[in-house]
């Protein structure tokens, strides 16, 4: 028996309830986990509150990302005792997840985890970590070097925003972050950014084309910022577009691209390839610096999960909370 924090709906209202399972209840897939940590995100939140629609299948264990170590494999690429990652693929929201002390996954699902990372340390970066470093990967495939010119991190206080500035820092760039929090800036500047824009100067309504400012640009934000981002890009530069923190519009016009020969690339963490995904975890456990581990709030248990996640959805959390199933 192994107890886990369970979702239910009873007259279309969410429950959550910790539940004692037995290893007959996981779903039938190639892998199963012993749960070291998992964490809290917004969608966690959102999740295990009920608000919007992020579960639709019920019972559902949530979490979105969890850390531990193999105990059963049905997959030669892993094997009993091996420590691995799990990010994205609809766990935690389709799939169950990491919110319990044993899950059961596909081996697709997993990255190894890399020398010089630890299940807490993976989950204090998380989901926003890996995401930070695809951004990163995205923007240097576009050619955007540290020489190139100054590099804008929309929403650079929040998860993606901060882990980040502190990469591109650490790699030379000159970093400059938008934020709509002042009080946030010594924060900023001790991971990296060497000036700040408001968030409101950069959400103020742009034409086609601005003055050239950005060698490349990582925004959360999308909407009406990442129209003027696009507007105030170098010729040659490129934005790695990851989250609609303000709009998933994007009201803008085509001459950035076709008078700068700007670059607009996606980047998505949930469905991205394991190939890509592994080369980013083991450049996050090269690169990032102690320091970037350090933003832990608190580490709380599955039966404080559900008043922790309506603190995350009232804006209430500061720094990463991470769910010990064990606890």
């Amino acid at each position: 028996m192994f107890k886990a924090l369970v979702l239910d709906q009873v007259d279309k209202k969410t429950t959550a309830e910790v539940k004692q399972l037995e290893i007959s209840d996981l779903p039938d897939e190639e892998v199963l986990v012993d749960i070291a940590y998992s964490s809290l995100n917004y969608k966690d939140g959102m999740a295990v509150t009920g608000t919007g629609k992020i579960v639709r299948d019920f019972p559902m264990v949530p979490g979105i990302d969890f850390a531990g170590t193999v105990s059963e494999s049905a997959s030669e690429r892993y094997q009993p005792g091996d420590e691995v990652i799990l990010t994205g693929w609809s766990v935690g929201e389709r799939y169950w997840g990491g919110y319990s002390q044993k899950e059961r996954v596909k081996a697709d699902w997993l990255v190894p985890m890399p020398d010089g990372l630890d299940a807490r340390k993976a989950m204090t970066i998380g989901t926003a970590g890996l995401t930070a470093m695809l951004c990163v990967m995205t923007l240097e495939e576009a050619g955007v070097k540290p020489d190139s010119g100054k590099v804008l991190v929309t929403g650079a206080a929040g998860g993606v925003g901060s882990i980040a500035v502190l990469l591109l820092s650490q790699l030379g760039c000159q970093v400059t972050a938008v934020t709509g929090r002042p009080d946030t800036h010594e924060y900023l500047r001790l991971l990296g950014a060497s000036d700040f824009i408001s968030r409101e100067e950069m959400a103020a309504a742009a034409r086609p084309l601005e003055t050239q400012k950005w060698a490349g640009a990582v925004d959360v934000v999308g909407g009406d910022m990442l129209a003027r981002v696009l507007a105030e890009m170098d010729y040659n530069g490129a934005v790695a577009a990851c989250g609609l923190a303000g709009d998933f519009k994007l009201s803008t016009t085509v001459m950035p691209f076709i008078l700068r020969n700007v670059s607009l690339r996606g980047v998505d963490s949930v469905m991205c390839p394991p190939e890509r995904r592994t080369v980013a975890w083991e450049r996050l456990a090269s690169e990032l610096p102690e320091e970037a581990y350090s933003n832990i709030g608190k580490i709380i248990s599955l039966e404080e999960v559900v008043s922790a996640g309506a603190d995350i959805v009232a804006g209430k959390v500061k720094g990463r909370v991470l769910v010990d199933p064990n606890l």
